[in-house]
């Protein structure tokens, strides 16, 4: 999921963000999202707006602000929990609009993109489950839902605070301090039949979010297995870097849950490259499959030179000043990349890959068609062929770096079509690689575990 960084909190928003200055929010017309939207929508160069319904009821409402045209209002009107109205910069307006209407990622975002559906809090999506096309969903563990109720509890002083105007604002740099005034002074605007202060979610408090226990750069790195130095740099990576709960003079710090889960999603991305490559007659990591090849060329090239009999032979290219074996490690190079090069290569690798998943794919309809003429309540699945096992071979040692968007696509369409849960497509991927797979029996587990989707592993394989 995207993290927006809102600026302001809506004077009439259920669930104010902490620290964030409350602007009155007057001129919007919150019960109406059509309203909203022309607010903004084609009112001139620059200016937007956009609503929509949500699947479960409720919509969401977007607006530039024509008096500040740097800011737009977002809306949310949840049929349960309420209103959440923020003022955010206009730039993001359509990466929440994303994550409010499709990131199936809640509605509440604190410490970094932990959120909250309603019901649970959840760490920031970072492990991709391709198999449901999403993020796996992470609840926090002893997490505790804090309302503004809570926060009340000790009162604060609204004379000390204020409502600004949103004409002259312009976002803070630093949190307000004293925000519990500014709480109070929003807490006594509320007008009749508001959501009950009790029902206010403010924030979330976690074990796994108390400062004591946050990693910097250097804990995130020994969590992934990494050197410091080859995180993505500071200055120019920071966006592959997992959003910080927080930030201190010192810099970023995560949560060491938020930072398990960034390491998990690296190897997922760069774990099955490493995996399946081998060092090249250069010296070079390249994938197992296209040093093979390479070799495999060398030696038919080099053969081919040291016959005395051979045309080549005789062509005079023996007058370089490499050995045979050398110019033929030369000459079979870009052979070899060929064979496994999708652009103009020997071998269509994406026409194979979908080719692969269909196989898979209709291989599994088959199981499902012969469960339902014999009226079986469950589906028996079997073994994928071996012929296939052989292609998947080929193409996972020549694309290792494809493998986890293969599998998941395997599991998505075998969900999706056929209804069949991804765990047991998992299952019947690792036995069919541990029965007819060309790798050892620890390679193949070794991949799986990282290129299956969450949802495709059993619980003792997480």
């Amino acid at each position: 999921m995207s993290w927006i960084q809102p600026v302001a909190n809506g004077l009439r928003s259920d669930h104010p963000v902490p620290g964030l200055p409350f602007i009155n929010d007057e001129r919007l017309p919150l019960d109406n999202p059509d309203a909203i939207e022309r607010t903004g929508r084609n009112q001139g160069e620059g200016l937007w707006g956009r609503t929509d319904p949500l699947p479960d009821g409720g919509w969401v409402a977007f607006t530039t602000e024509t008096k500040n045209r740097a800011y737009a209002w977002a809306v949310h009107q949840h049929p349960t929990y309420g209103r959440t109205v923020l003022l955010i910069r206009d730039q993001d307006m359509s990466d929440l609009h994303h994550d409010w209407t499709y990131g199936r990622n809640g509605f509440l975002y604190r410490h970094g993109g932990y959120w909250w559906d309603g019901t649970a809090w959840h760490r920031p999506g970072q492990v991709v489950d391709r198999a449901y096309e999403n993020y796996d969903a992470r609840p926090v563990e002893d997490a505790v839902t804090v309302t503004a109720a809570d926060l009340l509890t000790h009162p604060g002083e609204p004379g000390n605070a204020r409502i600004m105007k949103i004409a002259d604002f312009t976002a803070l740099d630093e949190p307000l301090p004293h925000w519990r005034d500014h709480l109070a002074l929003w807490a006594a605007s509320r007008r009749p039949g508001a959501l009950p202060l009790d029902r206010c979610v403010i924030d979330l408090r976690a074990p796994e979010l108390q400062p004591a226990r946050l990693v910097d750069r250097t804990g995130l790195a020994q969590i992934a297995g990494l050197a410091p130095d080859d995180l993505p740099d500071p200055k120019y990576g920071r966006s592959k870097l997992p959003v910080p709960q927080t930030e201190t003079a010192e810099g970023p710090r995560w949560s060491e849950p938020v930072a398990r889960d960034w390491a998990e999603q690296h190897r997922r991305v760069h774990g099955p490259q490493t995996l399946l490559s081998a060092t090249t007659a250069f010296g070079t990591q390249q994938p197992r499959g296209l040093v093979a090849d390479h070799n495999r060329l060398t030696k038919i090239i080099s053969d081919v030179l040291k016959d005395p009999d051979s045309p080549q032979r005789k062509s005079g290219f023996k007058r370089g000043k490499t050995t045979p074996e050398e110019s033929a490690a030369q000459l079979a190079w870009w052979p070899a990349v060929a064979l496994s090069d999708d652009t103009d290569g020997f071998i269509p690798v994406a026409a194979l890959r979908t080719t692969l998943v269909e196989a898979v794919v209709g291989g599994l309809a088959e199981d499902v068609e012969r469960a339902g003429k014999k009226n079986r309540a469950g589906v028996s699945l079997g073994d994928i062929r071996r012929d296939v096992v052989k292609l998947l071979d080929w193409y996972i040692l020549r694309e290792p770096d494809g493998t986890p968007v293969l599998f998941g696509e395997i599991c998505l369409l075998a969900r999706v079509r056929l209804g069949l849960e991804p765990r047991d497509v998992g299952d019947l991927l690792r036995r069919s690689l541990h029965l007819d797979s060309e790798l050892d029996g620890e390679t193949v587990d070794a991949l799986l575990d990282l290129a299956l989707p969450p949802s495709a592993k059993r619980a003792e394989d997480r």
